[in-house]
């Protein structure tokens, strides 16, 4: 017998460095988890058998110093191979691996690479080498391709339909078309030279980094799929993501970008723009917005009222002069997560008002002088709220409130949650929308005058969002037995100065619960002033009274008189000074019947001025009331003047009341220039609130007003002072502090009897319509006041008259008190009205 003995094939491996990784290290990763398990050299003869290649699956060499791989094709059973660290191993030829499904280079110093063909091939790394260009023809299979740290100038990627993942950040691409690679997921492209990159069609992009390129532009637009953007680091001008509603995050800090279009991208919650060119964002339509970091572009203004989720927030160093921060949470946090320094031009802040100390604070450490913070930029309030609202209706025929009964104008309402009330005055027109946030509220109709009406239901529980939004509900108001109640009221529509025209405005109004038909009466000095118009013309008229009738004037229907005076100028017989008092008495009649006669008369007293400030504050009543007026209505006039340079979209007129002088509660809105809602909150803040009202900056339409009354407490008395002043806020401008309208509780001397010696002779007395004077010396002028003490009625005597007559035929029945000025000095006599 012949016995052959042939000796295994060996693999011819002439790189030294090479073979040792083969026999003596390990580098057969068997269960491919990538850590090694053994050498290839599993019969430890020093050699490596084709067989021994041929029975490895996957690869791992990273001993360094290999300079060639030849005797690679050996293995040809490989499907990963991994090379890493041999700084002189400068070429890769793995073409006839047909297996191979993962190959790995990296920090190697390949300058060439050859995968051509390799179809089954899914994951392809080359790294950290000296790559200028690779060819990727035939890998129609291919999943993940990360190219990182090369020195490509080109990349052709088209014919990679099943790529997945690309990586070739930091080399010198000038540009890249990743069109129509619809697999691709994640792109990074980032540390290049790049000024083209091509995004379209990459419907399933998620993640993008482009960031340190030289892109002037970037088209990302329709990217259904993209979460994550990052192109920090680039000169572009323009971002277009329109259409990519599923980005969650935006990185585009250090570039020249002014503004991005944001619109639709409401799944954003991350903005990182700091060392851009912004000088606008809009960001109003983020609701989910969480992080926004801007600091040092150029912005002028910032709107975050839709987003409440906001919880870090950096500002600083821009041009701001507004931000809209009302949304409904509370910027709390550290100087980390909220910065707003170094913004020289900040002017407005816009907050909740429940966040308005810790803001101010803010202003205030920060060093800003001339920065207004309010919550007046809207009037709801600020992230998600909803709304209850309705009308008021008068029942006049008790068959229930419809369609065709009558508005109820002004209804207040108390809300509250449980924790805060709130108060609401629904407006002239009878309707109410009440902007309200989560929760449960309980809303409760007051009326001024429960006796007369009783309204239904009497309270409503909302629940929100349980309940849908708007709530809808109206309120009926139900006549409650007969009252006859008028009231009225005289105030001057502007400042009474010498030698020129000055509008008047009186309201009536019918209190009560019937309908009312009688006479307005107004008597006025008419030594002093001559009527110029009335309307509506007035019924009759004497030398210093105006008549008007009226006829079915509905329960809370008011109607209104205006007339113009020209007033005496100081050159004038007889003239009009400085701190000359202007006396004006309206009466409604009829009085007798009347539930509260005393409001069927009203007294305005008027100081003649020489100029004015156009926002001021008033007290009707002057600038004392006696003991007898305490605790009841006092009535202010509130004015405002737009005298900026552009319409006042919103007014709101501020008044802080002392609870330790007036009754909140007694608070009723009476008359404006415009229409308005009334709101009471913090138990003594009210605000009458001009919503998009447009005041006019022109000097003949850019006024308005608000008058309203409100009871004094009880507890004053004689000598006691109370005062009061407004803030008139015209849009987002600071705050005109009105002046500081002071009133006395004090006895008028004047009704005091004189001990001098009598000399005007008083006829009849009592009397029923007139009474005549005749005085031993000329009389100069005469005063009428009330028991009270409150001037009724004044007027001059022109020329040297030692007679005049007093006409009482519209006062009522009582005790008046004269007030007679002659040449010689002054007489106070007491006559009776019967």
């Amino acid at each position: 017998m012949v016995i052959t003995f042939a000796q295994a094939q060996i693999v011819n491996i002439p790189n030294s460095s090479f073979k040792y990784n083969l026999v003596n290290l390990n580098c057969v990763d068997v269960d491919n988890d990538g850590v090694a398990d053994f050498d290839a050299d599993t019969n430890n003869d020093g050699e490596i058998q084709v067989s021994e290649a041929e029975a490895v699956v996957h690869l791992r060499l990273t001993s360094g110093n290999i300079t060639s791989l030849i005797g690679i094709d050996a293995f040809s059973n490989l499907e990963t191979l991994y090379i890493r660290s041999n700084t002189n191993l400068t070429s890769l030829d793995v073409t006839t691996l047909s297996n191979l499904t993962s190959l790995t280079s990296f920090q190697n110093g390949l300058t060439s690479i050859n995968v051509n063909g390799l179809t089954n091939l899914t994951y392809l790394q080359v790294g950290f080498s000296q790559l200028t260009a690779i060819d990727l023809g035939g890998l129609t299979n291919l999943n993940e391709l990360i190219l990182n740290n090369n020195l490509l100038t080109t990349l052709d990627i088209s014919s990679l339909t099943n790529l997945e993942i690309l990586q070739c950040s930091t080399n010198q691409l000038t540009e890249l078309d990743a069109s129509g690679l619809l697999n691709l997921e994640n792109l990074d492209v980032g540390a290049n030279p790049l000024n083209t990159l091509n995004l379209s069609g990459l419907i399933n992009l998620e993640t993008l980094y482009c960031f340190s390129n030289s892109l002037t532009t970037l088209d990302a637009s329709n990217l259904s799929s993209l979460s994550y953007l990052n192109c920090n680091f680039n000169p572009m001008t323009l971002l277009d993501i329109n259409g990519s509603f599923n980005l969650i995050e935006l990185q585009c800090r250090d570039t020249q970008l002014e503004t991005i279009n944001l619109d639709g991208l409401y799944n954003l919650r991350e903005i990182y723009g700091d060392g851009s060119q912004f000088t606008e964002l809009d960001v109003s339509m983020l609701p989910n917005l969480q992080a926004l970091d801007l600091k040092n572009n150029q912005l002028e203004t910032l709107n975050l009222s839709a987003s409440s989720n906001i919880t870090f927030l950096q500002l600083q160093n821009n041009q701001l002069k507004s931000m809209f921060l009302k949304n409904g949470s509370e910027f709390t946090g550290s100087t980390l997560s909220f910065n707003f320094i170094n913004n020289p031009n900040l002017e407005y802040i816009c907050v909740d008002d429940f966040e308005l100390d810790s803001i101010l604070a803010k202003v205030d450490n920060y060093g800003y002088t001339n920065c207004v913070v309010n919550s007046y930029c809207s009037f709801a309030p600020g992230g998600e709220f909803y709304t209850i609202q309705g009308e008021s209706k008068l029942d006049t025929d008790s068959d229930g409130c419809n369609i065709n009964d009558p508005i109820f104008p002004n209804l207040k309402f108390n809300m509250t949650d449980g924790n805060s009330t709130v108060t609401i005055i629904s407006n002239a027109t009878g309707d109410y929308s009440i902007p309200v946030q989560t929760g449960s509220q309980t809303i409760t109709p007051i009326l001024e005058n429960p006796t007369y009406f009783t309204a239904t239901p009497t309270s409503v529980i909302v629940n929100f969002p349980s309940d849908s939004s708007p709530y809808n509900q109206d309120f009926c108001v139900l006549p409650n037995g007969i009252h006859n109640d008028l009231e009225i009221i005289i105030l001057a529509l502007e400042q009474a100065r010498p030698g020129f025209d000055t509008d008047y405005k009186i309201i009536y109004k019918n209190k009560g619960n019937t309908e009312l038909s009688g006479t307005v009466n107004l008597t006025f000095q008419d030594e002093v002033m001559d009527l110029i118009s009335a309307n509506p013309v007035a019924d009759t008229q004497i030398v210093n009274e105006l008549s008007w009738n009226f006829s079915n004037l509905l329960p809370f229907e008011s109607r209104e008189i205006k007339f113009t005076m020209n007033l005496n100028a100081p050159t004038e017989a007889p003239p009009l000074n400085v701190d000359d008092v202007l006396i004006f008495t309206a009466t409604a009649n009829p009085v007798s019947g009347d539930e509260t006669p005393d409001d069927n008369e009203f007294i305005l007293n008027q100081p003649v001025v020489n100029s004015f400030d156009p926002n001021d504050k008033t007290c009707l009543q002057g600038e004392t009331i006696t003991p007898e007026q305490v605790g009841e209505f006092v009535h202010y006039m509130i004015r405002f003047e737009n005298t900026g340079t552009a319409s006042a979209i919103n007014v709101v007129v501020k008044d802080e009341i002392d609870t330790n002088k007036y009754d909140v509660s007694s608070l009723i809105p009476l008359n404006s220039s415009y229409e308005f809602v009334t709101r009471i909150k913090d138990d003594n803040v009210v605000e009458f609130i001009f919503e998009n009202i447009n005041l006019p900056f022109d000097d003949a339409t850019n006024d308005g007003y608000v008058l309203f009354k409100i009871k004094t407490l009880e507890s004053l008395t004689l000598g006691d002072t109370f005062s009061n002043d407004a803030e008139i806020y015209f849009d987002y401008n600071a705050a005109i502090i009105t002046n500081d309208e002071l009133t006395t509780v004090a006895e008028n001397l004047s009704i005091q009897e004189t001990e001098l010696q009598s000399t005007v002779e008083i006829y009849p007395n009592p009397t029923s319509d007139f009474v005549h004077l005749k005085s031993v010396n000329p009389i100069e002028s005469v005063v009428v006041y009330d028991i009270h003490g409150r001037q009724i009625q004044a007027f001059y005597v022109t020329g040297s008259s030692n007679n005049t007559k007093i006409n009482l035929v519209n006062h009522a029945n009582g005790v008046y008190f004269l007030k007679i000025k002659t040449t010689i000095g002054v007489q106070t006599s007491k006559i009776i009205k019967q």
